[in-house]
């Protein structure tokens, strides 16, 4: 039942399509190629008016790829209880012509995972490599059901991709728990003139945890990142407590809370936030072919005033390999608790909404 409801809420995820859909194209001996991938596109619009320099930016609708992806899944059974395996998964722009007669590039414009390791049913998961944020696959992966906007905790990159070692343990009647450690190094820079430094000062490794349980319909994720500057946080740690509960086939609903300490040396970048606590509250409806997915978060940040959040989401499968969708989103809509400004609630509802919608074809 769980298996199931998840594989079609999780619209957004790779995971179900790439899982679904992936072709083997040798299996012999032990050794094992799967290809699979998705292309998709779609029509954006909307959004904030305003960057977070004040300058007006265009939010017309425009012909967009929506994260069309190709991909390698290896693996070699090594014995009965050990299996050695590997990953590698480009994006491309399946919306427009590129190449070395268009932007420079040859088609694919960024390695999305590339990772190895050995995994064991009796010892558990390693491996190393470019690959998605344990925190965010054994955490926060409820309320990752979006394809595009809409996820305000953190997400798969966060301290991850690329540099990166991580463990997890088999299922132990339920719980799983996790580490990871993702290497940032100044190894080759140049240091400026005049300035001595010692050997591997700049080196440093952003640490990240937990434990999962899942069992029936219950999922409870507990983690921790350490969210070091060098990967875009604000050197506190930062901690979740997100859980899901299928009440049946079709219904599910998730809860979460993350937050993180305020750091007064620390001056947030463009899109992220200094300390702050967020709350989530969301839910995944499926009946046949279609699926739908609401979502609201509550941000209370240390040093501005609380946001509020929310997203929305309709999905339809043509086909086993063919979906439709809509999506929409904000990442700041303004309330009132006043009666009389139930108008202006409306219009903060409206107001900066980012909307996508689109297809895609999973292989």
């Amino acid at each position: 039942m769980k298996k199931t409801l998840l594989a079609t809420a999780i619209v957004g995820a790779l995971g179900a399509s790439a899982a679904a859909q992936a072709a083997t194209v040798y299996d012999q001996d032990g050794t094992k190629l799967d290809v699979y991938g998705r292309i998709a596109m779609g029509i954006a619009g909307g959004g904030p008016e305003y960057n977070s320099d004040g300058n007006r930016i265009n939010t017309d609708a425009d012909f967009v790829d929506v994260y069309s992806r190709l991909g390698l899944r290896m693996s070699h059974e090594v014995s009965r209880d050990l299996t050695a395996f590997g990953r590698l998964e480009w994006r491309f722009d399946g919306d427009e012509r590129t190449g070395p007669s268009g932007n420079g590039n040859t088609g694919f414009k960024e390695v999305r995972q590339s990772y190895l390791g050995l995994q064991s049913d009796q010892f558990g998961t390693f491996q190393g490599g470019n690959f998605d944020s344990f925190y965010n696959q054994f955490v926060s992966l409820p309320f990752y059901v979006y394809i595009d906007r809409g996820l305000e905790f953190a997400g798969h990159p966060k301290q991850s991709r690329g540099d990166s070692i991580g463990y997890y343990t088999p299922d132990l009647s339920g719980f799983t728990v996790f580490l990871q450690g993702k290497h940032y190094s100044d190894r080759g820079v140049e240091a400026a003139s005049g300035v001595t430094e010692e050997p591997g000062q700049g080196t440093e490794v952003a640490a990240q945890g937990g434990v999962r349980y899942a069992q029936g319909p219950v999922t409870l994720g507990l983690g921790f990142v350490d969210d070091i500057e060098e990967g875009g946080g604000n050197d506190e740690v930062l901690y979740g407590l997100i859980g899901s509960y299928d009440f049946t086939d079709q219904f599910s609903m998730r809860l979460g809370y993350e937050t993180r300490d305020e750091n007064a040396d620390y001056t947030p970048s463009a899109t992220g936030e200094n300390g702050y606590d967020k709350v989530g509250l969301g839910g995944t409806f499926t009946t046949g072919p279609w699926a739908f997915t609401a979502d609201y978060y509550n941000v209370d940040s240390d040093s501005d005033e609380t946001r509020h959040a929310w997203a929305a989401g309709s999905y339809y499968k043509v086909s086993s390999n063919f979906d439709v969708f809509v999506e929409v989103a904000d990442g700041d809509s303004s309330f009132s608790s006043d009666e009389s400004s139930v108008d202006d609630n409306i219009d903060a509802l409206k107001e900066d909404v980012y909307w996508l919608t689109g297809a895609r074809y999973h292989f």
